[in-house]
């Protein structure tokens, strides 16, 4: 995947400032020059399936919440039940992690996933970029962002799946988004020097595309795009439209079977999801996210043979 940022259509960018433009005025913050623009994708190569850890969740430990949690599998064991999928990677979220994660155990993990032929695609950290960078909570939230940097680096991982998180009450809007930008920013400079893209995800305060497009505009690294997540998006008719929107900055795709109409959950029509990706050429990981309602185990067989239809 070519990461060159080229020009974007002067439609996308219209459309983009348009839609985004109240949002853009007074964050004196945050300067706007030089903002991250579509990346420019050359390539041909085929997509290629992963699986995240987070749709096997109800089997494995969450160490955030225990570091000493134990479960029916570990990620050792998920990387397992993967290669009897016929899959090409991994998403080794690190909600599920093994505590403490030293290099002892992410060695093993790497050399795990080689032996069974299957990549690391990426990870998960679970951040919340909303607080000031200054204060306490903000300095904790990029130390913690730094820590999973290096142990992504370390595995092997081209792409990290990174969220805005969630205003703490009495923080504004508008300072939040500009918060969100300045940590944003610093990651990625940090990421930059380990080799790794940051992905920023629609999710949590940035399911509003309109929100979420300043950000993406405004952090200005070549080591920045977005975790296109097709299943969180805010209440809408049409969320298959927002999806399209933040599609052509994409640097991983994370797709889902359920996808909110009107706040409702219905089915998701991947075949329009995987051609929204085609349309703007991205190349990459198409990373099956289960979150249903039907046993993983059963269900995830059947959602990848349909994702490995649709994009041969």
């Amino acid at each position: 995947m070519n990461l060159r940022p080229t020009q974007p259509t002067s439609i996308t960018r219209r459309k983009a400032i348009a839609t985004t433009g109240a949002l853009l005025t007074g964050l004196c913050a945050a300067p706007f020059a030089q903002a991250i623009k579509p990346f420019e994708r050359t390539s041909k190569s085929p997509f290629k399936l992963s699986l995240a850890a987070y749709s096997m969740r109800n089997y494995l430990p969450d160490t955030r919440k225990n570091p000493k949690a134990v479960a029916e599998l570990d990620m050792l064991g998920f990387i397992d039940y993967a290669a009897t999928l016929g899959i090409d990677a991994v998403e080794l979220t690190g909600y599920f992690m093994p505590y403490p994660l030293n290099s002892d155990a992410i060695n093993q993990l790497k050399l795990h996933a080689h032996i069974n032929g299957l990549d690391i695609s990426g990870g998960a950290i679970g951040n919340n970029f909303t607080h000031d960078p200054g204060s306490d909570e903000g300095r904790r939230q990029m130390q913690h962002t730094r820590t999973w940097i290096n142990h992504y680096a370390a595995l092997g991982a081209p792409v990290i799946r990174v969220f805005g998180g969630k205003p703490i009450k009495g923080v504004s809007e508008k300072r939040a988004v500009s918060n969100i930008i300045t940590n944003m920013r610093l990651a990625c400079d940090y990421a930059g020097e380990k080799g790794v893209i940051l992905g920023i995800e629609n999710h949590d305060f940035l399911t509003d595309i309109d929100r979420m497009l300043p950000i993406i505009e405004a952090v200005d690294s070549s080591w920045f795009g977005v975790n296109f997540d097709s299943g969180n998006i805010a209440p809408t008719a049409d969320p298959y439209r927002e999806l399209a929107r933040i599609a052509p900055y994409s640097v991983n795709a994370q797709i889902k079977v359920e996808i909110p109409v009107n706040g409702k959950k219905v089915h998701s029509d991947l075949e329009r999801i995987i051609n929204i990706l085609r349309k703007v050429r991205y190349s990459g990981y198409i990373t099956l996210e289960y979150e249903g309602s039907e046993d993983p185990r059963k269900a995830i067989p059947k959602h990848l043979a349909e994702l490995r239809t649709l994009i041969a």
